[in-house]
């Protein structure tokens, strides 16, 4: 959630955010009006408790004469009080729901627009020109026996999939790298549980337009993770984090589960569009006014685990309509693939300021000792989508795969034959 005292304070700003992410403004006069009858609320039932308790003193202090009517009037005022508590119980209610409907307020230098609206930032690296009709990542996978789709559907169903042989090595590989370079730059490395609480999976802004994406165990309501961001935000709810020496990073090494609802049609061939994945993924608290600086070091260690696996990469700056609920601000880098001749997203870094933890209640003291809002941040640094770009970019024209230096000693082969 956004913090309530800035939309009374900048509703213009607050407004502004919505209209760029493509969402309705008026959901902050909602919210407003919502704030404003929770407050009446809480100051009729303040009021009312207060006579109430004045009435009591009157009533002890009263002749045997005045006492039958002084409480009968007593009466009446806490049938008024337990009304006014259940109004305000109800005001409460309004509130929350209309807080969090809003998303978290975009941060300025962001793109407005949609998906197709990203500015780019950089691009590191030339494609790949071959002098053979390149193969794609399905095709390379399948005779290489790094990959068999076939047993994945008959197993689970579309869209699930066996990494095998040396396709295992390589994912393997991938992870324990950006593992290692995780903990080289200060992260404690987490194997999390990937079922979670409602409220931690609402916590960090998942159940909104998200929601459609999300495995849900009804019997047990617990919900399949998507990306270890969640159980890492609820790592430390509730808690008050001391901060004074540096954010607290983690980095979390889970497998990680999604519908893709609502995009049948879209990459059913291979592995860029798949149920089941694995991926190490940064998670950092910190203290708002160091966030932005954290998130260009996210940004940054991203960058670092694309040059180790050698292959071509833009950098953009995501629009606000493609950001998520719970982001103010994402960087995307994508690699190049030659079968599609275009970039497709490897990793993805997000500032969300104070928008989960205010939701998790996850603070910091301050130099005065005063309890704050924590901020946090997340960013990719592994994932199983990244054999796509490493198979298709150094694939060569007999049919084997160069295995990027970095990735040499954990798959054991510095090339990948058929």
């Amino acid at each position: 959630m956004i913090d309530l005292r800035f939309v009374r304070e900048n509703p213009d700003v607050v407004r502004a955010s919505q209209r760029a992410r493509g969402e309705d403004p008026s959901l902050v006069d909602a919210l407003l009006e919502a704030d404003a009858a929770r407050r009446a609320a809480v100051a009729t039932a303040d009021n009312l408790r207060a006579e109430h308790k004045a009435m009591g003193k009157v009533i002890g202090k009263a002749s045997k004469e005045e006492r039958p009517a002084l409480l009968a009037a007593a009466s009446d005022m806490s049938t008024k009080v337990k009304e006014a508590e259940v109004a305000q119980s109800a005001a409460d209610a309004d509130l929350d729901a209309a807080h969090r409907a809003l998303s978290n307020v975009v941060q300025e230098g962001a793109p407005a627009g949609g998906e197709d609206d990203y500015v780019v930032l950089e691009t590191v690296g030339t494609p790949p020109v071959f002098d053979f009709e390149p193969k794609d990542h399905l095709e390379l996978g399948e005779s290489l026996k790094l990959l068999d789709m076939e047993r994945g559907a008959k197993v689970s169903g579309s869209r699930f999939y066996f990494l095998t042989g040396y396709g295992a090595l390589l994912q393997m590989g991938l992870l324990q790298l950006a593992a290692q370079k995780a903990v080289a730059n200060g992260f404690t490395m987490m194997i999390p549980p990937v079922l979670v609480r409602p409220e931690i999976m609402a916590g960090t802004g998942f159940l909104g337009q998200h929601s459609a994406e999300i495995y849900h165990l009804e019997e047990d309501d617990l919900y399949l993770v998507g990306t270890s961001e969640v159980p890492l935000a609820g790592f430390h709810s509730e808690e008050i984090l001391d901060l004074s020496e540096g954010p607290k990073r983690y980095a979390g090494w889970s497998s990680c589960f999604r519908r893709e609802a609502g995009s049948y049609g879209k990459d059913t061939r291979g592995i860029i569009r798949v149920h089941q994945f694995d991926k190490v993924e940064m998670f950092v608290y910190t203290t708002p006014d160091q966030a932005e600086a954290e998130h260009q070091r996210l940004l940054a260690w991203e960058r670092e685990m694309l040059a180790a696996i050698e292959v071509p990469y833009r950098v953009i700056d995501v629009a606000a309509g493609d950001l998520g609920s719970s982001a103010a601000r994402k960087f995307d880098c994508e690699a190049w693939v030659p079968t599609q001749q275009t970039y497709r997203e490897l990793t993805s870094t997000s500032n969300c300021t104070t928008f989960q933890a205010r939701r998790l209640s996850v603070r910091y003291r301050d130099e005065n000792g005063k309890p704050q809002i924590a901020a946090t941040l997340n960013g990719t640094l592994a994932t199983t989508r990244w054999i796509v770009a490493i198979l298709e970019n150094h694939q060569q024209a007999d049919g084997s795969v160069r295995v990027p230096a970095a990735l040499v000693p954990f798959v054991g082969t510095d090339v990948l034959r058929p």
